[in-house]
């Protein structure tokens, strides 16, 4: 495939494009913000590199388009992918960024850091012994290359990881790996649950009343996709007791409105989607790696298939 005019439109253009430069790159760019993008540098383009795409716009003539992010349902979900167009996504730390977070808000609720919080400001001095991460269970929504670093980091510190993929295919770092119809039995034992999946039609408001359901005030992360989450079925299940607490760094609508209910909810905490962040450095240094096997005619470790999803 031969590249030769690229557009890059991103919020972080102007850092790309000091980067790029330094990498003394034989190529044509554009680097404009994302209200900058038009139809033209399109119709010029063989490439477009992007965190999405927009619905206004034609990109039947591009070759091939890149996502600086890890998730590419801002690409393809409800929408009509342009034939013959390769579609590859960005692979960094993303892994170890997301285990990091989740491993956090397991130990600061672990270590009961909230309860002598209150201790302190009460002025009360009343000890409790701290739960241990090798008496925990956790069960991890999507197996991939994040749900994987995930159970990995997990596991190594002593946690029963189980896992939920579309296929139940084996993976390490998973005691073991159900499919999302065979599940639900093992989901009583759980002491947390972990979403890493990517947004398509079957993860579409997966956890709802049926999941939270067979919960007793357990904690939930959401790291996946905000649709994935029914909103009120959350709070709900938090009226149920059958949630203790939800860690939420993704929604359905972002940045999350003022008036929802969530934000004034004391056991949901909430992160403005930076749970797995791509730094410029980091979103270069994978476009380049793809770029060269692209035009090497090399297996692309980061391709999309466009018919599933992710």
């Amino acid at each position: 495939m031969d590249i030769q005019h690229i557009v890059i439109a991103s919020p972080m253009h102007k850092e790309i494009q000091k980067i790029i430069e330094e990498k003394g790159l034989d190529k044509d760019f554009r680097y404009l913000s994302d209200e900058e993008l038009t139809q033209n540098d399109l119709d010029w383009a063989d490439a477009f590199v992007s965190f999405s795409m927009k619905g206004e716009f034609d990109y039947q003539k591009l070759k091939w388009v890149h996502s600086l992010g890890a998730g590419v349902d801002r690409f393809l979900y409800k929408q009509e992918w342009p034939e013959g167009v390769t579609l590859t996504r960005t692979v960094c730390s993303f892994g170890q960024r997301i285990a990091e977070y989740c491993l956090s808000y397991l130990l600061k609720d672990l270590q009961e850091h909230d309860q002598f919080h209150s201790f302190k400001q009460q002025k009360s001095w009343q000890p409790m012994t701290p739960r241990l991460l090798n008496e925990q269970k956790v069960m991890i929504y999507g197996t991939g290359e994040i749900g994987q670093t995930t159970a990995q980091i997990l596991s190594s510190f002593g946690v029963e990881v189980y896992g939920v993929s579309l296929s139940g295919k084996v993976k390490e770092g998973f005691k073991q790996v159900m499919t999302l119809d065979d599940h639900y039995e093992k989901l009583s034992e759980m002491d947390y649950i972990i979403n890493t999946l990517p947004l398509t039609e079957q993860t579409f408001k997966l956890f709802n009343e049926k999941i939270f359901g067979l919960l007793s005030a357990r904690g939930f992360i959401n790291v996946g996709r905000g649709a994935s989450l029914d909103e009120g079925a959350l709070l709900n299940a938090f009226a149920k007791n059958q949630l203790k607490f939800a860690v939420l760094d993704v929604f359905a609508e972002e940045p999350l409105p003022v008036n929802n209910q969530l934000w004034e909810h004391p056991n949901v905490i909430i992160t403005p989607h930076i749970s797995a962040v791509t730094t410029a450095r980091e979103g270069v240094e994978c476009f380049i790696e793809t770029l060269k096997n692209i035009e090497e005619s090399k297996m692309l470790f980061n391709k999309v298939d466009v018919t599933r999803g992710y």
